[in-house]
């Protein structure tokens, strides 16, 4: 059992939460006894934030790349780069990121990569909790896409067994993946009751040149093909007319929005969000890869998610600080069917401890907007997750280890 004593819920007052197994057991109630005490004296709980579209071992390539136009960045440095990699750079680009990200009071990554089980590893012996996506391509070449077809299957399999993690198929986009390569993902993600991860839109050459080669948009063909559905997350999202975005909805499809990657591969818009919200689009937040943000930070991501909005179109109340907190806690919990994003009894403890003694969250007159505009990661003080305690005091234990032997695989990788 875990008590946190004196602790502010979302700097509101003073509250006991007690944990017991992975689960948040009672906030106020009568309490005997516990194992661990935390004093939560000038703290807040928050509930831990999720970073909904990221590839997480492409820390490996932080700074590696930069300057550059998306197609350009991927064609001359990412996927050259990526054909080097193995399990073990996988493993070890994960484990990095998945440290950086519950030292910063992320809790949950949704993550497309290849080596899911290499993933899957790093997520187990570091104790976050992730969706994770067997990343393919076909190319539009049959023989590439029965290969694959075939591996994703054995992925998602695999995935299974591990205890906090959510199998995932994730066919990249629609300029990597033929129709029918998304049409066989949509089988094995229904087949297994999983996920789907997928790049929807980001560029506007993606769209024009979807539409000459189809004549149709690629939403529009997607739900020709049965594509869209609630268990499908959309990354960027961002060249969509209200039309498509209407239909998202009504499929209940999920997008992760990634501001920060989207300005700096400068994809020319930005994401509707008004638009979004009028049609009930559960919209999330995404860091995208560290190769192309170049954190992993999400207190960062929610800023820049609110100034890219109001500066964009102009409107500085075009969204609320709660609105774009909900993105990061309540919504991604609504798109991956989990009872956390909020405190709650019988919900996971999966738990964020704030420091508000860090002097850009005083004085403190609103705290969820200090959290949005205000905060970065190093107001994270302690993290919970699945009812264990991994980060405390700012540190994760090892994590000195894991930053040297990445910096040894990730030098290789690009000599």
């Amino acid at each position: 059992m875990i008590l946190i004593k004196n602790v502010k819920i979302l700097g509101d007052k003073e509250s006991n939460v007690l944990i017991e197994g992975n689960k948040i057991s009672s906030i106020n109630g009568e309490i005997d006894k516990s194992d661990i005490v935390i004093d939560g004296k000038d703290k807040a709980l928050i509930p831990g934030l999720m970073n909904c579209h990221t590839h997480a071992a492409m820390v490996l390539f932080r700074s590696y790349a930069e300057d550059m136009y998306l197609h350009e960045w991927l064609e001359k440095k990412i996927w050259p780069a990526e054909r080097k990699l193995d399990e073990k750079a996988v493993y070890y680009g994960t484990k990095l990121a998945c440290i950086e990200m519950l030292k910063s009071g992320c809790t949950f990554f949704n993550d497309m990569y290849f080596y899911a089980e290499a993933i899957a590893k790093a997520v187990e012996d570091t104790g976050i909790r992730a969706c994770i996506s067997s990343a393919f391509f076909d190319f539009f070449d049959k023989d590439l896409l029965e290969k694959n077809i075939k591996r994703v299957e054995r992925d998602v399999k695999a995935l299974k067994k591990y205890e906090r993690v959510l199998p995932a198929v994730g066919p990249h986009a629609v300029y990597t993946v033929s129709l029918e390569g998304l049409r066989m993902a949509k089988e094995i993600a229904d087949e297994y009751n999983a996920f789907i991860h997928f790049h929807l839109a980001e560029t506007e050459r993606e769209v024009v040149e979807f539409k000459k080669k189809h004549g149709k948009s690629i939403v529009s063909a997607l739900d020709e093909i049965r594509f869209l559905c609630d268990k499908l997350i959309c990354a960027h999202s961002v060249w969509l007319d209200e039309n498509e975005i209407e239909l998202l909805a009504k499929r209940g499809v999920n997008v992760a929005h990634c501001p920060t990657s989207n300005m700096k591969l400068c994809v020319g818009k930005a994401l509707n969000y008004s638009l979004m919200r009028k049609y009930n689009v559960n919209v999330t937040l995404g860091t995208d890869g560290a190769a192309s943000n170049n954190n992993l930070d999400m207190f960062e991501e929610m800023k820049f998610a609110s100034l890219l909005q109001k500066f964009y179109y102009n409107d500085p109340t075009i969204v609320k600080a709660r609105e774009i907190f909900n993105m990061t806690t309540s919504n991604p919990a609504k798109a991956f069917k989990l009872k956390v994003g909020e405190i709650k009894e019988g919900y996971l403890a999966d738990l964020v401890l704030i420091d508000l003694k860090k002097p850009y969250m005083i004085p403190g007159h609103d705290f969820i907007s200090d959290l949005v505009y205000s905060a970065n990661s190093s107001c994270v003080d302690t993290v919970i997750v699945d009812g264990k305690v991994l980060v405390e005091n700012g540190k994760f234990e090892g994590e000195e280890e894991v930053y040297e032997k990445v910096k040894e695989i990730a030098f290789k990788l690009v000599e």
